[in-house]
């Protein structure tokens, strides 16, 4: 998803710099000002609109470095009760 953000930030800007809204890079540098200027607009874009997706994915690993802890402790405890 960040991607296709970043590829429609990539047009966006590309076709601001050939209209002449946004100038364009110095000599051959042209491609290189398109790409930084979309990373600039697509960074806070992405940031907005990839909310939901990051707390869901957070919450996901929460969760299971949760089952995960909670696996380690119940094998710690059962290894304390065996006597040799």
């Amino acid at each position: 998803m960040r991607l296709s953000i970043f590829v429609g930030c990539f047009v966006v800007a590309a076709v601001a710099v050939r209209l002449g809204v946004v100038p364009s890079g110095v000599g051959g540098s042209n491609i290189v000002w398109v790409i930084l200027l979309a990373l600039v607009l697509s960074a806070p874009l992405s940031f907005v609109l990839l909310r939901k997706q990051r707390d869901e994915m957070s919450e996901q690993i929460v969760s299971s470095v949760d089952r995960a802890k909670a696996r380690l402790e119940s094998n710690r405890t059962r290894e304390d009760g065996v006597t040799s």
